[in-house]
């Protein structure tokens, strides 16, 4: 296994630099210390042609300026927060309003965009990324100090895994996730629509025009948010659904898992034969389909276009502090927050 490092940009007089991990299957995994964007992931497909099967933008200023958060660890917290306000332990905070009047991702630069110190740590059969970052009380209106840990490894099975540490010297929020966008056509030669999904989940979240959850759980069975056994993402962009329309025609929401560790997403792109296994110790994960990608950008050549990529941010529910039905995501003071998502790609035979 290999791995090696080049610088790929600047970043307040300091060196951004690339990291590319590469197995001995034709695997590779490039990524940055700035956001911990993962920029590139080279996967073969069922005739052995390895192509990248991510978005990404191939220079530094993109990524500090246009990105929807391509590839990026986002927090302290993923996901939105009604009117950026919320209580913990009696006292009341205020946080970026970054969209509207409403919290996203972790604010304006939250752990999206800044720089990560990193180390090396190179085994025989795999290798690690750890990345950390040290967020001070008060940064976008969040309280405590907290330590953060972000590692990536990738070994020679084909398992990418993305596991997560932090601790606080104050009662906080902390719910931490990566928003890459996959297209595993290859290379983006095609679009997302005819990747076929499946996720173990009985119920979804509800959303409103604003796209954060009403409270309401609702049940998949009979319409196109059932994905237990699998089912394209196009029927969900035509799907006359209120909650597809909400979304903008696709999808934007937080499904709530049955199971964890057992395969419990599945993604498969049937023409190149592609497939990736997701699995995670985490309540639920947020599909988002790409609906408003737009077609302002270009990722390495590619112009882009809605539903060029999706993303399965595992994560606790979004503005879950406002709905105490919800698995919660208060961390207390000195309390571990810890968890691991895992990403096997292989190959489905005809």
């Amino acid at each position: 296994m290999k791995v090696h490092k080049k610088k790929f940009g600047i970043k307040d007089n300091q060196p951004v630099y690339l990291f590319t991990m590469e197995n001995n299957h034709g695997l590779e995994v490039s990524c940055l210390n700035y956001g911990c964007i993962i920029t590139k992931i080279l996967a073969p497909d069922r005739k052995g042609n390895v192509e990248n099967v991510v978005l990404g933008f191939d220079n530094f200023t993109d990524y500090e300026v246009n990105s929807p958060y391509l590839g990026a660890i986002v927090g302290r917290f993923a996901g939105r927060i009604s009117e950026g306000a919320f209580q913990l332990d009696g006292s009341n905070y205020k946080v970026a309003q970054n969209e509207g009047i409403n919290h996203l991702h972790g604010g304006i630069k939250g752990f999206s965009h800044v720089l990560w110190d990193a180390e090396i740590i190179e085994k025989e059969h795999e290798l690690s990324l750890i990345f950390y970052y040290n967020s001070p009380d008060g940064e976008e209106g969040y309280p405590g100090n907290v330590e953060m840990k972000v590692t990536y490894t990738l070994n020679n099975d084909n398992e990418f895994m993305i596991s997560y540490y932090g601790v606080s010297d104050k009662i906080t929020l902390l719910n931490v996730t990566n928003h890459t966008y996959f297209n595993l056509s290859g290379n983006l030669k095609r679009d997302i629509l005819k990747h076929e999904l499946t996720i173990d989940s009985d119920a979804f979240l509800e959303l409103q025009e604003n796209l954060l959850p009403t409270g309401n759980i609702i049940n998949v069975e009979n319409t196109v948010f059932d994905f237990r056994n699998g089912r394209e993402i196009g029927e969900g962009v035509k799907s006359n659904n209120p909650q597809n329309i909400i979304a903008h025609n696709g999808y934007d929401h937080p499904f709530l898992l049955n199971k964890n560790h057992q395969q419990e997403i599945i993604v498969v792109e049937k023409e190149s034969g592609r497939k990736l296994i997701v699995e995670t110790d985490e309540p639920c994960v947020v599909l988002y389909t790409g609906n408003n990608l737009g077609n302002e950008l270009s990722f390495y050549g590619t112009a882009s276009r809605n539903y060029l990529g999706l993303c399965l941010e595992t994560q606790h529910p979004p503005d879950s502090i406002n709905h105490p039905q919800f698995q919660s995501s208060i961390l207390q003071e000195k309390q571990v927050y810890q968890t691991k998502t895992k990403y096997l790609f292989t190959i489905e035979s005809m």
